[in-house]
């Protein structure tokens, strides 16, 4: 199998930590958005929607991180995916969740608005304005997954780690790069740190403390 990945993308480092705590062999391919090379044509032809990560199996070809950790769950018959039914489902729903309510206000909304220009406003005004209707609904999500999700048990769907979790590592962590520290959540923080102790987290994420040394500087707006 191959990924075609950026170490830094925050929906590219949960695929290559589950891979690597699965013992999932996979070649790594950088392709580097920074430069805009996910644009030229030799990756177009790959993913016509420009954007990683990609995982290629034989033939097959998938494009949502959130598919691929599905996918790969599947593939090696992972605990972290369970067959349960219902199980399943409570999986998918915080998924889902994530993916469409929680990176839109924390990940696009308060973290990329500051350090992306593609995400900035060019009227101070309405860059104010967006940065902090971003902290406002980061904040509500925040509270859901600490008051609700969380406490059901030590991870977002119980006792059990699932793929849910790895998911949520990548956009919690995006946090770092703009000075959170989520001191107001308390059970996102203790969840956070199991996560980053697992052995091989620090090795999956190298990309986002390069990311996070490269964005010090400005005075960031964060939770």
């Amino acid at each position: 199998m191959k990924l075609y990945m950026h170490p830094a993308s925050t929906t590219c480092r949960p695929i290559m930590l589950f891979a690597a705590d699965e013992n999932i062999a996979m070649e790594q391919q950088v392709v580097d958005i920074m430069t805009g090379e996910q644009y030229q044509p030799a990756f177009t032809t790959i993913n016509p929607k420009n954007l990683v990560p990609v995982l290629e199996d034989g033939s097959f070809r998938l494009t949502e991180s959130s598919t691929i950790l599905k996918y790969l769950a599947d593939k090696v018959s992972s605990p972290a995916y369970p067959t349960d039914l219902q199980a399943r489902a409570r999986v998918n729903e915080a998924m889902d969740w994530l993916n469409t309510n929680f990176y839109r206000t924390f990940g696009y909304g308060l973290c990329y608005s500051q350090l992306l220009d593609a995400y900035k406003l060019p009227d101070e005004t309405g860059q104010r304005l967006l940065v902090e209707a971003g902290k406002t609904g980061a904040e509500r999500n925040l509270r859901i997954l600490n008051d609700h999700m969380l406490r059901s048990g030590s991870y977002l769907c119980g006792e059990a780690i699932t793929i849910a979790d790895y998911f949520a590592s990548g956009l919690i962590s995006l946090g770092e790069t703009i000075g959170c520290t989520f001191t107001a959540y308390p059970d996102v923080v203790r969840w956070y740190d199991r996560m980053k102790s697992r052995p091989n987290w620090e090795a999956a994420n190298a990309g986002l403390y390069v990311w996070g040394d490269f964005a010090r500087g400005p005075t960031y707006v964060n939770v």
